[in-house]
């Protein structure tokens, strides 16, 4: 017998028992529904991870700080390595294999003035000559240059921190241009505040003619940022360094750590753990998005096996269905398995097609099953998602390509398996005790 006639012999075999097949097809529905649903629910928290990951900043990048501790043996105690963040870290850090760029940064809480208003927010000193290789983009104007001095390149949410100090309670943020107006630079932190009344001993640090060149894009923790000069930023730290008490302390501070934290970006995100084993071993600790995500990764992964778990029962109960049924349909064909025999059918054909009516149920409710499960998958995101206060955007179910192929070859597998008894039975009738049942 061909394949094709055997194919056609298990579809009229099912069709004759439409209600017990489709009772048989609906457990498989069931559980393949289960477990698609089930397992989607894990890969959307794994997805949404990743996606807030990505709006918080690059996974490319390592964030590289001073207090470092580092084994060198075997032993139980700990060495706190003697390590610096100066030019020569960065030096080392540009000779790693996967790196691509690398800055120091330097923070610095500033004042800014334009016109009658003002604003506080974070300036960080940057190299000006690696901002695009950072991924900082620029949405009008244009990022920083080498040899720029007291020049600003602005995050898009700072616009929102401008206020007029001889206005009170402001209902809206006041509409400033940066780009087009001369800006005042400063960490005084009395500038331009209506009837302030510094200390008598307080000296104001200086104030600096500065100019706003652009405005980043939106993303992530950049918004909030305001970016300078590393260069410049130190010639100001020096400055004001002097016009307080305690600079000394300051800074013998400063000589120890010249900058606050190195960062380095990494050619790909394959390579991050390997440049970041290597810079840990030098004595620095380090820090990238990276890390959470491999952290995260590991959770969710827990998560889509427990819940996988869940949706497998409802699977393997519809394969002992898929058993009871197979074995039913010996019982009741036997008479036509002997004759079968009788008339030269190979065993191995018989053999054949139980194990093609088992596959054909489990195949048959693996696609509805699919099918259904992107229904319900379509529900939840709709409902759910809305309930959760989420954007459009936000899924918390996701069957992607490779779940959907998994779950049709591991349906119609679990229909093989569950029929092979049941086919190695009927292979093993007898074919004389096989005609003379009744």
């Amino acid at each position: 017998m061909n394949s094709l006639d055997l194919f056609k012999m298990a579809f009229n075999n099912l069709w004759r028992k439409k209600t017990r097949t489709f009772l048989t097809v609906l457990g498989v529905i069931i559980g393949t529904t289960s477990i698609v649903v089930m397992i989607s629910l894990g890969i959307a928290i794994d997805t949404e991870f990743k996606k807030s990951m990505g709006e918080m900043g690059d996974l490319t990048v390592i964030e590289v700080n001073a207090d470092g501790y580092m084994y060198r043996d075997e032993s139980d105690s700990r060495d706190k390595k003697d390590v610096k963040l100066d030019d020569t870290a960065i030096a080392t850090f540009k000779k790693i294999d996967g790196v691509e760029a690398v800055t120091p940064e330097k923070r610095m809480h500033m004042r800014i003035g334009v016109g009658k208003y003002i604003a506080d927010m974070r300036v960080i000193g940057i190299d000006p000559s690696v901002m695009k290789d950072f991924g900082l983009e620029v949405e009008e104007g244009r990022l920083l240059a080498p040899g720029d001095k007291t020049v600003l390149v602005f995050g898009k949410d700072t616009l929102e921190f401008f206020r007029n100090p001889r206005v009170r309670n402001e209902e809206e943020p006041p509409t400033v241009d940066v780009l087009g107006n001369k800006l005042i630079l400063t960490s005084d932190r009395y500038f331009g505040e209506r009837n302030a009344k510094p200390p008598s001993d307080y000296k104001a640090p200086k104030h600096y003619a500065a100019k706003g060149v652009g405005i980043l894009k939106e993303g992530g923790r950049n918004g909030y940022r305001a970016y300078m000069s590393i260069e410049e930023m130190l010639k100001i730290e020096e400055e004001d360094e002097k016009t307080k008490k305690d600079s000394s302390n300051r800074r013998r501070d400063r000589d120890e750590n010249k900058y606050e934290t190195i960062k380095v970006k990494v050619k790909d995100v394959e390579s991050v753990e390997s440049v970041e084993t290597v810079i840990k071993n030098i004595g620095y600790e380090t820090f990238s998005l990276t890390d959470m995500v491999n952290n995260m990764k590991e959770t969710t992964q827990k998560i889509g096996l427990i819940l996988g778990g869940i949706g497998g029962i409802s699977l393997l109960v519809a394969a002992i269905g898929i058993t009871n049924t197979m074995i039913m349909s010996i019982y009741e064909r036997t008479r036509e398995i002997g004759v079968m025999k009788v008339i030269g059918a190979k065993l191995s054909d018989i053999k054949k097609l139980f194990l093609i009516e088992a596959g054909m149920i489990g195949l048959t409710g693996g696609l509805a099953g699919l099918t259904f499960s992107y229904l319900v998958s379509f529900g939840l995101n709709k409902l759910a998602g809305g309930m959760m206060g989420g954007g459009p955007d936000t899924k918390i179910s996701v069957i992607s390509i490779e779940l959907a192929l998994g779950a049709l070859v591991f349906s119609f597998i679990i229909g093989v398996v569950a029929g092979y008894l049941p086919a190695r039975r009927a292979m093993n009738l007898s074919a004389l005790k096989a005609i003379k049942n009744e």
